[in-house]
């Protein structure tokens, strides 16, 4: 059997099951075309496997999940008789630990709003644009793929609402706004639309000076420039300097911390967090939280509260 067929059909068998199967469809897809879509199954050896396994660069998490994808493939495969013996490697490296987002501070996040009035930016895409995006993306805590893709019907600031279609997940969720976030959106609004650009329904809201699309690559180079300029980076040798999606880990991180400091009920409101990141389990929005040292503060205040009232109680 070909090796693109075994995987169409496993994929397919793998579907009927009622699994959500896109993501492990993508990559074994990927696979075949690396290693030869015209390829026998049992022809496939240990060297191509291991090379698609190892990539470029170092282990990483992702080497982990190829690694699963083709388990289940050759365990669906020698279970019928397709192959007799797997050949994926019998010794599997250790997972690394879990990579860790940079947290930006407040008075980082004023400096990189604050600077985009002042670096030398690309032409492309003007200040302004910029600011709002990344107001949105810290203010919202929204995926910059899904900031790019606003249309202007998706964004009803009358109602201080976002309508975020086809997400991560493949659903579509509302992003209710704050009054500062609706403000500094209705501004940029303003400077959009006096700029003449297109004020169609299905027009995007973030443009270019010519009025094209925003690219995620577009935003990704100024935000490049803009923390060379400000001085914002990593010391502490991680592999990724400050991303844009570090915003989104921001944003979950400070909504805790001031939950913690305002005494709320912070067990009771993370589902709440989890809805509004688009997260279909909590389990991913605690990803998100990463343990700052001021997050970490207001936790262990909290317990020492509730530690003392049970002494007390007692």
């Amino acid at each position: 059997m070909k090796l693109q067929a075994l995987i169409a059909q496993y994929v397919a068998f793998r579907q009927s099951l009622g699994e959500d199967f896109d993501a492990i469809d993508s990559l074994l897809k990927t696979f075949c075309r690396q290693v030869g879509e015209t390829l026998e199954v049992d022809e496939v050896g240990t060297a191509q496997v291991s090379a698609f396994l190892n990539g470029t660069g170092p282990v990483t998490r992702y080497w982990h999940r190829k690694y699963s994808a083709l388990r289940g493939l050759y365990r669906y495969a020698m279970s019928r008789g397709f192959v007799v013996v797997s050949p994926l490697p019998t010794t599997v490296p250790k997972l690394p630990p879990r990579f860790a987002p940079y947290i930006y501070s407040r008075d980082e996040v004023r400096r990189l709003l604050q600077a985009t009035n002042a670096y030398r930016a690309p032409r492309k895409l003007q200040r302004h644009t910029l600011r709002a995006i990344l107001l949105l993306l810290y203010g919202a805590g929204l995926r910059i793929s899904e900031a790019v893709a606003l249309t202007l019907e998706d964004v009803d600031l009358a109602q201080a609402l976002l309508t975020i279609r086809n997400t991560k997940f493949d659903k579509t969720r509302w992003v209710p706004l704050g009054a500062d976030l609706r403000q500094a959106l209705e501004q940029y609004c303003l400077q959009r639309n006096g700029a003449g650009h297109s004020q169609q329904p299905q027009a995007p809201f973030f443009v270019l000076r010519r009025g094209g699309p925003v690219s995620i690559q577009i935003v990704e180079c100024n935000f490049r420039c803009l923390c060379e300029y400000t001085g914002i980076q990593r010391t502490d040798g991680a592999r990724y300097q400050p991303r844009l999606h570090d915003f989104r880990h921001s944003f979950a991180v400070h909504r805790l911390t001031a939950w913690y400091q305002q005494g709320a009920d912070v067990q009771t409101l993370l589902p709440q967090l989890s809805t509004y990141l688009g997260h279909a389990k909590i389990a991913a929005t605690q990803v998100y939280l990463t343990m700052t040292p001021e997050l970490l503060q207001q936790a262990s205040r909290r317990f020492e509260r509730y530690a003392f009232a049970e002494v007390d109680d007692d």
